[in-house]
């Protein structure tokens, strides 16, 4: 990507794109997760510019940060972004007895797994119902490094800003007329109390986008570029389909 983005062009570029998969898919529209943050924010309003059929889905699910219902909502009526608000805690809570554990159990990966992942349940059920695509809202930097659930917010249809890092979403966004208090907000998945992405992956998006682009990020050590180079690689399994074994005579 050029080190100053277009953003008027990547718009047209994506908008296109979209429209011509949605074309080609025989699909009416899409269903987007909104979750108050940037990359959903962004992605909803690309896909709203695209097809009058945006459904976007707010689906809050045990612990959600406070402002992400009330942003997510705002967002979606600023852009004429038609939604549906649907608590999973509930659902997540009766899981949680059903393995044999409380709901008052603190949230450890395996159960923030959990949690994207019936997030992906409430999405494509909504997209079966009306024939309609899900669209994914990761972008170039969390893809890389596998910053995300397999089989939860990875699981998806399309992923128009994969291959955009963060700050190019940013760039988007400001250019779509985001509100400052999105742009600017801590990005965090939302599925535990004090969870911020930089937080959990050690580095901050500045950082971590340089070391995505093959530039060499200020700030951290050859063992933390180490790390995350290794990080990408052994992630190479959340981007691929699973291995199907061949059957032919060896």
């Amino acid at each position: 990507m050029d080190s100053k983005p277009n953003f008027a062009e990547i718009e047209k570029r994506t908008t296109k794109w979209l429209q011509k998969y949605l074309e080609q898919s025989v699909c009416t529209g899409f269903v987007v997760g909104i979750s108050g943050g940037l990359d959903s924010s962004v992605t909803s309003i690309l896909c709203r510019r695209v097809s009058d059929d945006t459904l976007g889905l707010i689906l809050p699910c045990g612990h959600t940060p406070e402002d992400a219902v009330p942003d997510a909502q705002a967002l979606a009526e600023q852009f004429n972004i038609d939604y549906q608000t649907y608590d999973l805690t509930a659902a997540y809570n009766s899981l949680l007895l059903a393995l044999g554990l409380s709901p008052e159990t603190p949230t450890t990966i395996p159960l923030a797994n959990i949690k994207a992942r019936l997030r992906m349940v409430a999405l494509y059920y909504e997209a079966n119902q009306h024939n309609r695509l899900v669209v994914g809202t990761g972008n170039r930097t969390e893809i890389a490094l596998g910053f995300f659930t397999k089989y939860g917010d990875g699981a998806v249809d399309l992923l128009p800003l994969g291959a955009l890092l963060k700050r190019e979403v940013k760039g988007l966004g400001a250019h779509l007329g985001l509100p400052e208090k999105i742009l600017n907000k801590i990005p965090t998945p939302g599925l535990w109390p004090g969870q911020t992405d930089e937080g959990e992956l050690g580095a901050s998006y500045e950082q971590l986008d340089d070391l995505v682009a093959g530039k060499t990020p200020k700030g951290l050590t050859k063992a933390q570029i180490t790390h995350f180079n290794e990080r990408i690689i052994n992630n190479e399994h959340k981007r691929t389909l699973p291995p199907i074994c061949p059957q032919e005579p060896s």
